[in-house]
């Protein structure tokens, strides 16, 4: 459990890592004045970010849930999370209706991920199914 934690932590963190570097890469091309500080505590945050979603994803194991409580329960410390980390980090003013269109954002970009999982797992369940099948067709599980 302990490692599968580090691992899932790891792979958030390499996400996180990917996405700064292309936020960087954005700043330097755009020539955008920043200091270290700024980009440091805007890394750093996206790290923890990172390690949240790779541990968060434990809420998607057997845990005798359902989907649509697992997704829900995702969904709402998905955004508390985020809103601490975006808030604190200053990557959204705390406004109303930054607030509103970043919540707004962020529901549909959770939204395009889930379906895109969703309809992932969904096809390798027909995939197990149908090797299931014909490993039956084939009398190999007969008595």
């Amino acid at each position: 459990m302990v490692m599968e934690a580090i691992k899932r932590s790891m792979m958030g963190i390499a996400f996180a890592g990917i996405i700064s570097l292309i936020v960087i890469t954005i700043l330097k091309f755009t020539e955008t004045e920043t200091t270290i500080s700024e980009i440091w505590l805007a890394m750093l945050l996206s790290y923890v970010l990172g390690i949240y979603f790779g541990l968060s994803s434990f809420i998607f194991t057997e845990n005798g849930l359902s989907m649509l409580k697992q997704t829900i329960i995702h969904y709402c410390m998905s955004v508390v999370v985020y809103f601490i980390i975006a808030l604190f980090g200053g990557w959204v003013p705390f406004k109303f209706v930054p607030i509103l269109v970043t919540t707004l954002v962020f529901t549909g970009v959770y939204s395009i991920y889930w379906t895109a999982y969703y309809l992932y797992f969904k096809k390798v369940e027909e995939n197990l199914n149908k090797s299931l099948q014909r490993g039956r067709g084939s009398g190999s599980d007969e008595t």
